[in-house]
């Protein structure tokens, strides 16, 4: 059974950093690029950050590059996504999404995303 569980999340005050990890069971995570993407409330959905293998091809948002980086640990099957610097604007639920390495364009087009997690909630607030 393909399934994606994004854990991590939580209450952080404004400056604080935390590491969502998406875990993958069923299918080789090392095949597959991974997208982070977030839903703020009230707001559509938008893609964050996204990569294919470690050391390779990776695209972010203007909002959080340099304070977010994503990488894969293929060993535990799981993608990571560290925030640094978090910001109240980062508030969202955080979710995970895969789309098999033969059709990652290193890009955040929702819709060339296959399996998607059940998202976490991140709150950025004092």
């Amino acid at each position: 059974q393909v399934e994606l569980v994004e854990s991590g999340g939580g209450l952080v005050q404004p400056g604080g950093s935390l590491r969502l990890a998406c875990a993958a069971s069923g299918f080789p995570l090392e095949y597959y690029g991974i997208g982070w993407f977030r839903q703020a409330p009230g707001k559509e959905r938008e893609g964050v950050i996204c990569l294919g293998n470690n050391g390779g091809m990776t695209s972010s948002v203007d909002s959080v590059r340099g304070r977010f980086t994503i990488f894969k640990d293929n060993a535990k099957n799981t993608a990571y996504l560290q925030m640094n610097g978090l910001k109240p604007d980062d508030t969202a639920v955080y979710y995970c999404a895969t789309v098999p390495l033969s059709r990652f364009l290193g890009q955040l087009d929702q819709a060339n995303y296959k399996f998607w997690g059940q998202g976490t909630q991140v709150t950025v607030s004092s």
